[in-house]
């Protein structure tokens, strides 16, 4: 009988001795955005100070979980007038939030699924998962979505005289994640 429950609980308990706990290298990692503007043309930025854990699964090859913190006052779009707009009270107000989080409440195949929190609104969302795999103590990914940046109540635009918006809704996420096992 002893065998037997050895023999179940190692069964149990083998599929998460490959998952290692990973910090997310904040050199090599990067949350990065485009955005529609002046609707002729996208503006890339990121936000480089960039934190988190993951948990990844050496033996099945796959993301098992993610959360993650960027630090808002680091946004970076190679335009400093533009940055201190998007970090004043009409955008971002990072003086009353901070931090963008994320964790994700599921992944299945190449899809993660998770919390997003801008503002203080926090909505589930889907993002495409590119599997970087691991290498020795190192592990990365990338992860790719849309988002409205209205429904988290980044709402700032302009009308232009032509009859456009200066800035579209629609928010594209490029998120690179390379981590340290810890």
């Amino acid at each position: 009988m002893k065998k037997i429950s050895l023999g179940l609980l190692s069964i149990f308990t083998a599929g998460t001795l490959f998952a290692g706990t990973y910090s997310v290298d904040t050199v090599n990692s990067n949350a990065g955005f485009t955005v529609k503007h002046m609707m002729v043309s996208n503006v890339a930025g990121k936000i480089k100070d960039v934190s988190g854990i993951f948990e990844y699964d050496e033996k099945a090859n796959t993301l098992v979980s993610v959360s993650g913190e960027l630090n808002v006052a680091s946004i970076d779009t190679a335009d400093e007038k533009r940055d201190e707009h998007l970090r004043a009270s009409d955008i971002f107000d990072v003086k009353q939030f901070p931090k963008i989080t994320f964790k994700s409440t599921k992944v299945e195949n190449d899809v993660v699924y998770g919390d997003l929190t801008i503002k203080g609104i926090t909505k589930n969302i889907k993002l495409n998962l590119e599997n970087g795999g691991a290498l020795g103590k190192k592990s990365g990914f990338t992860l790719t979505g849309k988002i409205n940046r209205s429904e988290f109540g980044v709402t700032w635009n302009k009308i232009l005289e032509t009859g456009g918006v200066a800035v579209s809704d629609e928010v594209k996420l490029n998120i690179d994640i390379q981590g340290n096992l810890k």
